[in-house]
């Protein structure tokens, strides 16, 4: 026997001895564990002898009235779960400020795991006809009803009731565990007597069609317009962590996809690079925490930074569960993760970590475990066409086609960053038109016209930025003269050695309060890949081009030398040209600078009509 020795314990015990009729047994369904993404799909509740249900898109109004009313809340891990539901789905509820949640209470008596678990453990019966139905299994009931199901949501119902009716059986049999004063109760109380009401196994109200509220799910072409569905090339890949099993490789070209399972490293990488992408999303592991120098535990950091991730972190405390990246059973994934993104990023590709399960969500498609057929049927009513319809394809490739598509929220400006400044993002979709600065990168070869394309946007207001000007305070701090060559050669340096995106990340940061920047030099792909990461829709990249005779004449005017065949031949211009083929815009620049201003302005005035997503449209 275990003795009642926590005071607040017994008052709130005290409490629904003295008023039964007043304790609210409570259970909640919903779409998914986070509190974050998945919303309440029913409320199910036994209050002054009588069963009730709430049905979401129905009058919520009588569970907020005895809400109120009840002295006692009883759930079973109602604390951490059902409670954070309630508040965020109904911020008006009241609900009882004593919460008996019976999951810490069996755990007093050595009754561990969930619910059904310890009513087999008691002995407890009474889920005749739905033993099968679990949560994971309410979750499609409740998918079938929105598809016209309309049985489905009467067994989800009768599943929460048994819920509800099970926990004043509980706390009959768990309450015999304790060694209770004897003033604690005035007689003994039969709670399953208030749990199951003499109506439990009834529904009083007509079952009947999902109202279109609910069933009228997002679309595609609602949420991304014409120009983003006629025009994104997406590359969605859903890595494995090894070549010997097969990955999920998606192309998506506006909302048609082709998939295929992929094996080796050399086949993802030659596949992604034909498929020429304005973007690559891949469901695994990009970078690694903070601090950490690889991904085996022999690093030298691993006791001090771990094997998580600020984004893991985060997500995790929005309720969704998610492995840490460096779990050893995580370490080849993440290897394999970043190997694949540094090759298609050093070759100017975008590459974006990000997380399918979310956009499943916003899709209202069951995960990976409801099965093929689910995942079809929510991608096809998501407005996705392609081969995977009519082929016999792994849930792999399902999972490649929505990483694809989350990619195609991040371009859409409809996407969160959950990142930091030493980890680069998992990138999660949102249905929501995302803020932040449009951003216009100037790629091109010297004497061409980038500097003054770009001082054209700086005269309509654009924040000014350039590559140099961190490379000129770096050799500032070294006491270096601020010279081409020294430029050139620091540049090729940082180029070299892999710190170009922290350099275009320097770059970018001395301009992040404005809402419209332009970068002047681009000469990597890695930057054009950096920024297109990192704004999505929001950055336009233009190569100004012009002809060979046209740029040595420029140069030779303005510099003192003629050292136009050395400095076009130095090493941080030797990349420069494949800068063109990336960019969104080449602009040719063999007229005067008249030409130059009416682009620019053509821009601003697209740009000032509220059209933020250039390189698409």
């Amino acid at each position: 026997m275990t003795r009642l020795d926590s005071p607040k314990l017994r008052d709130q015990l005290a409490l629904s001895a003295s008023y039964p009729s007043e304790i609210m047994f409570l259970d909640i369904e919903t779409t998914g564990l986070s509190h974050y993404y998945d919303e309440i799909t029913i409320v199910g509740w036994s209050f002054g002898g009588r069963a009730s249900t709430f049905v979401k898109g129905g009058d919520p109004q009588l569970l907020l009235s005895e809400a109120a009313r009840a002295k006692v809340l009883l759930t079973f891990n109602g604390i951490r779960f059902d409670a954070r539901f309630l508040r965020q789905e109904f911020p008006d509820i009241i609900l009882p400020e004593t919460h008996i949640d019976l999951m810490y209470l069996c755990r007093r008596v050595g009754l561990t795991g969930g619910q059904k678990a310890i009513e087999q453990e008691l002995g407890i019966e009474l889920r005749t006809g739905i033993g099968d139905v679990d949560g994971f299994a309410a979750v499609l009931l409740w998918h079938r009803y929105l598809r016209g199901d309309v049985s489905a949501l009467e067994t989800l119902i009768k599943y929460n009731r048994a819920d509800i009716a099970a926990m004043g059986a509980i706390l009959d049999e768990t309450l015999k565990y304790f060694t209770i004063d004897p003033d604690l109760f005035e007689g003994p109380v039969n709670y399953l007597h208030w749990s199951a009401p003499g109506n439990w196994l009834e529904i009083p109200f007509d079952l009947k069609p999902a109202p279109e509220s609910l069933t009228r799910a997002p679309h595609f072409d609602e949420i991304f317009g014409q120009s983003i569905g006629s025009n994104a090339r997406i590359v969605g890949i859903d890595l494995t962590g090894s070549e010997a099993r097969g990955s999920g490789w998606c192309n998506l070209v506006g909302c048609h996809s082709e998939t295929a399972v992929v094996h080796s490293d050399d086949d993802l990488i030659a596949r992604t690079i034909a498929a020429a992408p304005h973007l690559v999303s891949i469901d695994s592991p990009l970078c690694l925490p903070y601090g950490r120098i690889s991904v085996e535990d022999t690093d030298p950091g691993r006791d001090e930074y771990g094997i998580m991730r600020w984004c893991e972190r985060e997500l995790k405390r929005r309720g969704v569960n998610v492995y840490p990246c460096l779990l050893p059973s995580m370490q080849k994934l993440t290897a394999r993760g970043i190997y694949l993104a540094n090759i298609l990023r050093e070759k100017g590709i975008p590459v974006i970590e990000s997380y399918p399960g979310a956009a499943q969500d916003i899709m209202r498609i069951p995960r990976k475990g409801a099965g093929v057929e689910w995942l079809k049927l929510g991608l096809a009513g998501f407005g996705v066409t392609g081969n995977y319809l009519e082929d016999e394809v792994t849930h792999d490739e399902l999972d490649a086609i929505t990483s694809a598509l989350v990619g195609t929220f991040h371009l859409a400006n409809m996407s969160e960053a959950l990142g930091t400044n030493e980890e680069d993002p998992l990138v999660i979709p949102e249905i929501v038109d995302g803020e932040g600065p449009v951003v216009i990168g100037i790629s091109g070869p010297i004497a061409a016209g980038k500097t003054t394309m770009a001082e054209c946007f700086k005269v309509r207001g654009f924040s000014y930025t350039r590559f140099s000007l961190v490379i000129d305070e770096l050799l500032e701090k070294q006491g270096l003269q601020l010279s081409r060559e020294n430029r050139q050669t620091f540049g090729a340096e940082i180029n070299r050695i892999g710190r170009q995106r922290w350099l275009a990340e320097k770059t970018i940061d001395r301009t992040l309060n404005s809402d419209r920047i332009v970068i002047d030099g681009l000469r990597f792909p890695e930057d054009h890949a950096f920024f297109v990461e990192r704004f999505g829709g929001r950055f336009h990249h233009i190569f100004v081009d012009s002809q060979e005779a046209t740029r040595r004449d420029r140069y030779l005017k303005r510099e003192a030398s003629d050292t136009f065949d050395v400095v076009v031949k130095s090493e941080v211009e030797d990349r420069v040209m494949e800068l063109r083929d990336l960019s969104h815009e080449v602009f040719v620049n063999d007229a005067d600078i008249s030409a130059i201003d009416k682009r620019v302005e053509a821009i601003d005035r697209r740009l000032n009509e509220g059209e933020l997503c250039l390189f698409l449209s």
